[in-house]
């Protein structure tokens, strides 16, 4: 089992990828609102001028993110992985997304117990 987190920045993406997420057998996602560290430190800061810029130059137009986070069997990062990166046409791309995932030792709550 895996917690694979997936902010996705490129939010006009979420319904259909939570469609072929669900189309492939992968349910019970948890979609998160969030926000990039420069949109919070430009609306904190907005009489520090050089984070605004910082902020324009990295972010110019996005507002806010998505964060998915799911708990998968090993088989299904794979097949997670490979609907993300058709839906999104790739996370290579500045400002799409990023993906990543850690071991998870157990997990309760999914039905029946496993360690």
């Amino acid at each position: 089992m895996q917690v694979v987190t997936l902010v996705l920045n490129r939010t006009e993406c979420l319904e259909d990828l939570l469609s072929q997420l669900l189309e492939a057998g992968i349910h019970g996602a948890t979609v998160l609102d969030s926000t990039g560290m420069m949109r919070v430190i430009d609306q904190v800061a907005e009489d520090m001028p050089m984070f605004s810029a910082f902020r324009q130059l990295f972010d110019p137009e996005r507002k806010s993110s998505k964060t998915i986070i799911m708990v998968l069997d090993d088989q299904e990062v794979q097949t997670a992985r490979k609907i993300i990166r058709e839906v999104t046409g790739g996370l290579n791309h500045p400002d799409t997304g990023i993906l990543f995932a850690v071991p998870t030792l157990f997990v309760e709550g999914l039905g029946e117990a496993k360690a």
